[in-house]
């Protein structure tokens, strides 16, 4: 066995690629890698003129990933030290030409901004569009594809899951189902930018990524599908997903557009005096975000959120305004980012929120 990391003409080439383990008859190969964000929340209430403050860990992670036997047989293995718990745990295997079969506990073919890494995020996190509606990881089987027509590229995914998310020990009540086709007009972004957020391969030629994903969770038990709390009562959830990723020269756009109902019936569960008790957090948002990225690596972003539950939910409708700035040292395997949002929700005082973050990637 051979033990190294493979020779580089300089320290950020190597930095955050990871430590990597491998055979040298190739038949194993294995990169162990970790990654934490030190981060600074402070949130000024306009009601009360209160000030909070927080610091903490908002993740540290290790991830295993690598081959076993052929290149074709892929693993990946990643553990949330903060949490104590396994995110992903999931082979990967190119059974055929370009198909893919997944098989473990990992991400649904969902929104975009959710299947990007926490890691390589345009802002200190991610949107309330996401927090609110994302379909997150599932345990089940996976079959992806892609295929060139002229110049695009298409890509497909299908999935069957448990439904209830990746920590629910509980009995399953039904099966998870998604589906999600992509369309690239200008062929593959570099180093499947349409997956990191900021331009940071300053896409000489314009590229453009556009997505739909279908959600349809039977028999759901907690109140976001895949997330949230475990209620008294199941119901069928609808999720759809309308995304697209826009990247030339530094600049790039995000936007997102997400829907989750009830499939026959009410989100509302009610007691025996009639009364709500609980509910399905239902309903839309739209996300919208651009930046651009200055040739010294530092980024200046913006970001709109809108979200708009369904109105028997008694939930609030919100949107959030948000400016970034950001400094990228070493990608996003070392940077630093900052952010000032304010947060409007409908009924309530105005929230200011300032964040920093340090991410740091082995």
């Amino acid at each position: 066995m051979v033990f190294g990391v493979s020779a580089q003409n300089s320290a950020k080439d190597v930095f955050g690629k990871g430590v990597v383990f491998g055979n040298k008859d190739s038949s194993f190969y294995m990169k162990f890698s970790s990654r934490l964000q030190s981060r600074f929340d402070g949130t000024f209430n306009s009601d009360d003129s209160s000030y909070t403050k927080k610091y903490r860990f908002r993740r540290a992670r290790f991830k295993f990933d690598g081959f076993a036997f052929t290149p074709k047989l892929v693993y990946k293995i990643e553990y949330d030290l903060v949490n104590s718990q396994m995110l992903d745990a999931v082979l990967k295997w190119n059974f055929a030409g370009n198909f893919k079969l997944w098989v473990g506990q990992t991400k649904l073919p969902g929104n975009r901004e959710r299947v990007i890494s926490s890691q390589k995020l345009q802002f200190v996190d991610r949107s309330l569009l996401n927090s609110r509606f994302n379909i997150d990881r599932d345990e089940g089987i996976q079959l992806r594809h892609h295929f060139n027509a002229g110049d695009w590229l298409i890509r497909e995914a299908f999935s069957i899951s448990k439904g209830e998310g990746r920590i629910y020990k509980g009995e399953n009540f039904g099966n998870d189902y998604t589906a999600r086709i992509e369309f690239l007009p200008f062929g593959k972004f570099a180093g499947k930018g349409d997956y990191f957020s900021a331009d940071l391969k300053r896409e000489p030629d314009p590229k453009l990524a556009l997505g739909i994903s279908y959600d349809y969770n039977n028999n759901a038990i907690k109140s976001g599908g895949q997330l949230g709390r475990v209620l008294s009562e199941t119901r069928d959830l609808e999720s759809v997903f309308v995304d697209m990723m826009y990247k030339h020269n530094g600049l790039s756009v995000m936007v997102e557009y997400a829907n989750k109902k009830v499939a026959n019936g009410s989100p509302v569960i009610f007691n025996t005096d009639g009364n709500l008790l609980e509910s399905f957090y239902t309903g839309s948002a739209v996300n919208a975000q651009m930046g651009y990225l200055f040739k010294n690596n530092w980024e200046v972003s913006g970001r709109f959120t809108t979200v708009s539950p369904q109105a028997e939910t008694l939930n609030n409708d919100l949107r959030q305004y948000t400016i970034g700035l950001s400094r990228y040292i070493v990608g996003h395997n070392l940077k630093i980012q900052s952010d000032f949002s304010v947060l409007k929700e409908a009924s309530k005082a105005d929230k200011k929120i300032i964040r920093l973050q340090l991410e740091l990637a082995f």
